[in-house]
């Protein structure tokens, strides 16, 4: 196993995966379920399934797209969206998901995070760090799908989700997703040197050396990659792929 991981992030919306830019325009991608069968036969560790529309809309998570998926899966798999209380983390958890990743419900009650950590353990819980720019061009943490400004900075945000009992934080820098335009370095490092628990650098990778440069540069402890493994390349069609495992060791060497 690799020592930075580096993690498909799937976009679930409704009962099928799609891929977004910016975090607007979607494309439709392909059925959760093959999907993970195609990473199951490439070896991926670990994956994150995030479903776009919950929190959004108010509702708990697809509990049967969840479970057809969790059957499928041969490696951890960490899901966020509409996980608004300890019993629906607890219900996931108990489906089979490893993680529960949370934002938009942190955000409205931060005490979640704390409930959450108390009760099924810091290595459960990921807290998802969504950062836009507002209109002076300050870096803002962001929730329902990016379409509401919290107000809070990232850095701040971060500590206290760490404080709160956060066992990794899933950092998403939303101008840079999907675009393949390689990960927003200043944001991942000012984040990684604020906190101690692991930061998944999210947004924008296209490449092998934009993974390395997360890592070395950025200071992530892993890196979660959406286009590049859905995609044959920029602009080209649906493909489900995942780097070569020589190839990753030698750039993160």
């Amino acid at each position: 196993m690799l020592r930075t991981r580096v993690i498909p992030a799937l976009l679930l919306r409704g009962e099928s995966l799609v891929k977004t830019v910016r975090f607007r325009r979607f494309s439709y991608i392909g059925d959760p379920a093959n999907t993970c069968r195609i990473f199951n036969e490439l070896e991926v560790d670990e994956l994150a399934l995030l479903d776009i529309d919950a929190s959004r809309q108010r509702r708990e998570p697809n509990f049967d797209v969840l479970a057809d998926l969790v059957d499928e899966c041969f490696m951890p798999l960490a899901y966020g969206g509409g996980v608004t209380s300890p019993a629906s983390a607890e219900r996931l958890l108990r489906l089979g998901i490893e993680k529960v990743i949370v934002n938009s419900a942190a955000v409205r009650r931060p005490d979640l995070v704390t409930e959450l950590s108390r009760a099924f353990g810091s290595q459960s819980v990921i807290v998802a760090v969504d950062v836009g720019r507002d209109w002076w061009g300050r870096r803002r943490c962001r929730s329902e799908s990016g379409t509401v400004n919290s107000g809070r900075s990232p850095v701040a945000w971060a500590r206290e989700v760490e404080q709160r009992g956060a066992g990794e934080i899933l950092l998403t820098a939303i101008d840079r997703e999907g675009t393949w335009s390689g990960f927003d370095l200043e944001l991942i490092q000012s984040v990684t040197t604020a906190v101690s628990v692991p930061v998944i650098a999210h947004g924008g990778g296209g490449t092998l050396a934009h993974i390395a440069d997360a890592v070395k540069i950025g200071g992530a402890s892993a890196v979660a990659v959406g286009s590049m493994v859905v995609y044959q390349k920029k602009g080209m069609g649906v493909l489900v792929n995942y780097p070569d495992a020589a190839a990753l060791a030698a750039v993160l060497a």
